[in-house]
């Protein structure tokens, strides 16, 4: 199952100060609910891992991050992850590209399309369940990327993540909220 997810963040700072922070992979991977960069092989690739809890159920993925392009001309970075639930049941890919856009001197806004692959047991949620977590994780993301890049544009030192761990309780009010929405979405008077 694939899910494409296009995402648009305001960010608080000048553009060269996101894209300044967006090239710092560790920092930007633990801003992400539930990741950590576990390790770094050299300047293109990264290993880490994902855990995401859905209720009683819970994911943990390792896998592999690959800068595949830098681009400061135009402030664009492409990534690609692969990865695998630790049980064996399930796989994971990311094709990423992320770009900061200049909307002001002191505000710009980080633009993000990605392709998100599942399969095996982790594909089994379907579509809409994976849509509503992703927009619970980006959101939790956002906040923290911005929390970050205010620190640096201010020259502060950048606290931990406000959240780094995924928010179980807002991502299964998002999904009964998106099965609601899905059931009576067909159904007019």
């Amino acid at each position: 199952m694939n899910v494409v997810i296009e995402k648009v963040f305001a960010m608080p700072c000048s553009a060269d100060t996101a894209w300044q922070f967006l090239q710092n992979i560790e920092g930007v991977g633990n801003c992400m609910p539930g990741a950590k960069i576990t390790e770094r092989v050299d300047d293109k690739n990264h290993k880490g891992t994902v855990s995401v809890k859905v209720g009683p159920a819970s994911m943990s993925f390792r896998g592999n991050i690959e800068v595949r392009e830098v681009d400061a001309a135009t402030r664009t970075l492409h990534l690609i992850g692969t990865g695998s639930d630790v049980t064996g049941t399930s796989g994971a890919s990311m094709d990423l590209v992320a770009t900061v856009k200049d909307t002001g001197g002191t505000t710009c806004e980080l633009v993000g399309k990605s392709e998100v692959g599942m399969t095996g047991k982790a594909a089994a949620f379907g579509g809409r369940v994976m849509n509503s977590v992703a927009e619970q994780i980006l959101k939790q993301f956002a906040a923290n990327f911005a929390l970050q890049v205010e620190a640096l544009q201010s020259q502060q030192i950048a606290p931990a993540p406000v959240q780094s761990e995924m928010n179980g309780l807002a991502l299964a009010w998002a999904v009964v909220r998106d099965w609601w929405r899905g059931l009576f979405a067909g159904k007019s008077a």
